[in-house]
């Protein structure tokens, strides 16, 4: 009997707050997938929607790992790793309560009915295991949220092999643009490249995906990915290693950046070295600083102790939850870390850690509304057709409950 999956997060989770106050590690999206997706493809799982161990604000959210079948063993995989091909075949070869590890953080284990159980309540312990180490040149792990856009140029390469998406053999489809290595250039159904849009896959493939709109005049450089139903501006700059998530609306200039779904900068401005949750909204002429004029390393706040922690990384524009938005002519500072459900709305740059639920002008922050985000929340989502459930209400009532101001 094959075992049942089950996806877990590990003690490193705080490390990619904010984004991942909203959802469990494996909902994050680097490349063209989620991290979900990815071991999917990896280990060959039917399609079906990602579960594992959740905590409790997000149950009803995401699907919770229910075991079905009590004489059933189960895999528990870590989202954290990227897998690999050659990773998969070694995690499908353990034997019950057998493990794999690298620097004794579990990579995946195969256990009983009964050590999940207790694992799911009291939290994994690796001395119920028969455990091994992994070399690391063998696998690409992430342990903070910047380094999801610093990895996203290769996933979209990585990825683009997992779609069942033939090149662009046909650029006549598509009339007075200009595509450029077309052998590289990934068009799904639907799609629209606009007139006098530019393509150009010279140094990596573009995915366009399903529905996808390009406007014209618009430039994407490869490797990117345009995914479901998004839509990039007429006039945009799009660069290299960027990934414009589902349903998301694009435009001005835009470098290393990855957009998680129904976000949108539709107008001028600058994104660089950054990542944005879902259902966020940057104002017009919004800029992202991802480099310090002193060429110093950046420092962010750590989440957990809210102490300035050296990234030791040259470029870091903006981490944002889910539903954060900015106003006009908004400046956002090199290392900014946003949270959940802000408004920020400033000729100043806000702090460079800004609470979730936060209103901010300038250095000025005062407390949001709960009744008053769910209100916007609410009238964002009803403009894609995806209603606020109660199960979502919830979520996002535990998260403003539990921020400290």
């Amino acid at each position: 009997m094959k075992p049942e999956y089950c996806f877990f997060e590990d003690e490193l989770l705080e490390n990619f707050h904010p984004l991942t106050l909203t959802r469990p590690i494996w909902d994050l999206r680097v490349g063209i997938f989620t991290l979900a997706e990815k071991w999917m493809h990896a280990m060959g799982i039917p399609d079906a929607s990602a579960k594992g161990i959740l905590r409790e604000h997000q149950q009803g959210v995401f699907e919770r790992f229910i075991l079905n079948d009590t004489h059933s063993s189960v895999l528990w995989l870590n989202p954290r790793i990227i897998p690999s091909i050659k990773l998969a075949a070694q995690i499908k070869k353990l034997k019950v309560n057998e493990g794999l590890t690298i620097d004794k953080q579990l990579i995946a284990a195969h256990i009983s009915n009964d050590i999940h159980q207790k694992w799911e309540v009291y939290r994994f312990n690796l001395k119920d295991l028969k455990s091994r180490e992994v070399e690391k040149n063998d696998i690409t792990t992430l342990s903070n949220s910047w380094e999801l856009f610093q990895l996203n140029g290769k996933q979209i390469v990585h990825d683009i092999e997992l779609i069942d998406t033939q090149p662009l053999i046909n650029p006549g489809r598509y009339p007075h643009t200009i595509l450029i290595n077309t052998e590289q250039i990934f068009v799904e159904e639907e799609a629209v490249i606009e007139p006098g849009a530019i393509i150009t896959a010279v140094k990596g493939p573009v995915y366009v995906g399903k529905g996808a709109q390009i406007m014209a005049n618009s430039v994407v450089r490869g490797p990117a990915a345009i995914c479901e139903k998004s839509v990039i501006k007429m006039g945009a700059k799009i660069y290299e290693d960027t990934t414009i998530g589902p349903v998301c609306k694009v435009g001005g200039e835009v470098a290393n950046v990855i957009f998680h779904s129904y976000s949108n900068k539709a107008h001028d401005g600058y994104a660089g070295n950054s990542v944005f949750g879902q259902w966020c909204n940057l104002g017009a002429d919004t800029n992202t600083s991802n480099l310090k004029n002193n060429y110093s390393t950046v420092k962010v706040i750590d989440w957990k102790t809210k102490k300035a922690l050296d990234t030791g990384q040259l470029f870091i524009g903006t981490i944002m939850g889910d539903h954060s938005k900015t106003g006009i002519n908004a400046m956002l500072n090199t290392g900014t870390l946003c949270g959940v459900c802000c408004n920020l709305f400033s000729d100043d740059y806000p702090p460079k850690f800004v609470p979730s639920f936060s209103w901010v002008s300038g250095s000025d922050i005062v407390p949001y509304h709960f009744e008053k985000a769910a209100e916007a929340m609410e009238r964002m989502m009803n403009r894609r057709n995806v209603p606020l459930t109660p199960a979502y209400h919830r979520m996002m009532k535990a998260i403003f409950r539990a921020t400290s101001f």
